[in-house]
C-alpha cells in the first residue's frame, strides 16, 4: 500500500499537468500516441543527463551560479531541446504553434516524473514532501517546457533570420528560468524560502500568456469558428 501511495504521489502530478496542457489546445489536439512517445522519451533522457551532470560536477565543482545555470538547467534544457528539435520539429503533426508547447511539456514532464520517482525511492521522502515537489519542481519543469515549446512554435512558423533567433530562445529562455529557480533554492536561507512563491507566480503568469498567445495564432482557429457557425 505504501509503495502504491509513493508511486501515485510521484507519477500523478506529471500526468495531471500533461493532461491540463494537452486540453489547453483549443483547435487541433495532437495524437495521444505521439504525446506519450515524447513523454516516455523525456523519461529516457534522465540517465544520460545524470551521467553528464556527474561529470560536470566532478570537473566544475558546485558553485551555486555554475551549478544552477550550467550543470542543472543548462544540461537538462539542452537535452530536452535536442530531443524536440530532432524528433518533433519537422514532424507533420507539428502543424500549429501550440503544438510546440504540447510536445515540449510532454518531454519536460516525462523527465520530471521519472526524476520524481527516483527521488521518492532513493531519498527518504514523506508524502507531503512529494506533494511539495509536485507543486514546485514538477510544475516548474512543465512551465520551462511551455517557454521552450512556445519559441519552437515561433521558429517553426517564422521565416528568415527570425527562425534561428527563436530556436536559440527555445533553449535560452528555459535555461534562464530554470537556472533562476535553482539558484534561488540554493542561495536563499530556509527562512526566506517563501520567495519561491512569487517566482512561481511569475512563471505561471508568463507561461499562461504564452499558452494564450500560441492558441491565438493557430491556423485552425478560423476552421473551428466556421464549424461553430454552421452548427
Amino acid at each position: 500500500m505504501l509503495l502504491v501511495s509513493v508511486l501515485a504521489a510521484s507519477i500523478v502530478p506529471g500526468i495531471a499537468l500533461l493532461a491540463y496542457f494537452y486540453w489547453k489546445d483549443r483547435y487541433d489536439t495532437e495524437p495521444v500516441s505521439i504525446v506519450l512517445k515524447m513523454f516516455l522519451t523525456g523519461a529516457l533522457i534522465v540517465l544520460p543527463i545524470m551521467v553528464v551532470q556527474r561529470g560536470l560536477l566532478f570537473w566544475g565543482g558546485e558553485a551555486p551560479l555554475t551549478f544552477s545555470f550550467i550543470i542543472s538547467a543548462g544540461v537538462e534544457e539542452f537535452f530536452k531541446w535536442f530531443v524536440l528539435y530532432h524528433m518533433i520539429y519537422n514532424h507533420t503533426e507539428f502543424d500549429e504553434p501550440y503544438d510546440g508547447i504540447v510536445y515540449a511539456v510532454a518531454v519536460s514532464l516525462g523527465f520530471a516524473t521519472l526524476e520524481n520517482v527516483l527521488y521518492a525511492f532513493l531519498e527518504p521522502a514523506t508524502f507531503g514532501t512529494l506533494m511539495m515537489r509536485a507543486l514546485l519542481p514538477v510544475s516548474g519543469h512543465a512551465l520551462f517546457g511551455v517557454f521552450m515549446g512556445y519559441s519552437l512554435g515561433k521558429a517553426k512558423f517564422s521565416a528568415g533570420k527570425s527562425v534561428k533567433v527563436h530556436l536559440w530562445l527555445a533553449l535560452l529562455l528555459p535555461i534562464i528560468w530554470h537556472g533562476g529557480y535553482d539558484f534561488l533554492l540554493i542561495t536563499v536561507p530556509p527562512t526566506w524560502i517563501w520567495l519561491v512563491v512569487p517566482f512561481m507566480f511569475l512563471l505561471w503568469f508568463g507561461g499562461m500568456r504564452k499558452v494564450n498567445s500560441a492558441n491565438a495564432v493557430s491556423p485552425f482557429r478560423f476552421i473551428k469558428r466556421e464549424e461553430e457557425v454552421k452548427s
